[in-house]
């Protein structure tokens, strides 16, 4: 088994050597020895845990989710499913690129022989171009929900601060504002569906416990009606 330094490990993932460091300040990648001068050595597990944490953040997954991952008992099966849904998500991407390119061809070819694109193309060019930006659509809902959960702490400490110094219209037009981001948090759970990592059903909450419960828009702390465990439950594509 090899050995790598904190800089060798930083070059092989592709990111920085303060990046690794703050992995392990955070509890979420520890070394698995430290030299006689107190260097922090690692091995090809460690280098595996690495390029797992990076592939998870890259898919919308913050640090603590991913800690929290990995503490849990099921954690090898959470991100199997997890890693599952993002092959779907990549497939499904991959298909649209491959459908758009052919469209393109088929377009191109008509233009050159000087024909007329027949109607069935366009329609498979416009069914095309409507599941994109459906997906796009469905990306920038992702990100309001994470940018209320972010605003909602700032939102708390700012409405205490209109309640003490008595502004009730600013009070009245931040309670308006809220309601509006739940509004939005709520429709983007709205038949969201789970998948359990210890049984491997699927389920549908109901909408408020999914909305009160902890996690993020990948996994989300949740009891499964079928086998009754509590654990990190995976969205379902």
């Amino acid at each position: 088994m090899s050995n790598y330094t904190t800089g060798e490990m930083a070059k092989l993932c592709n990111v920085s050597v303060r990046t690794v460091q703050f992995y392990d300040q955070k509890g979420v990648l520890h070394p698995s020895a430290e030299s006689e001068g107190g260097r922090r050595i690692y091995n090809d597990d460690d280098l595996t845990k690495l390029r797992l944490i990076c592939t998870l953040k890259s898919i919308g997954l913050s640090l603590g989710s991913i800690k929290n991952i990995m503490e849990s008992e099921l954690s090898e099966k959470i991100l199997t499913l997890l890693l599952d849904e993002q092959v779907k998500t990549l497939s499904d991407e991959i298909g649209e690129r491959q459908k758009q390119l052919e469209m393109i061809t088929i377009i191109k070819e008509s233009i050159t022989d000087e024909a007329a694109v027949s109607a069935n193309s366009i329609i498979d060019i416009e069914h095309v171009m409507e599941k994109k930006n459906k997906s796009r659509s469905m990306k920038k809902l992702t990100m309001a929900y994470v940018g209320v959960g972010i605003a909602a702490a700032l939102g708390l400490a700012f409405m205490v601060w209109l309640i003490v110094s008595q502004i009730w219209w600013g009070l009245a037009v931040y309670l308006f504002i809220a309601i509006f981001s739940l509004s939005i948090s709520a429709f983007s759970l709205k038949d969201t569906e789970f998948i359990c990592p210890k049984c491997d059903s699927t389920f549908k909450p109901p909408l408020r416990r999914a909305f009160f419960s902890t996690g993020n828009h990948k996994v989300r702390w949740m009891t499964c009606p079928e086998c009754g465990n509590e654990d990190w439950c995976v969205l379902r594509k």
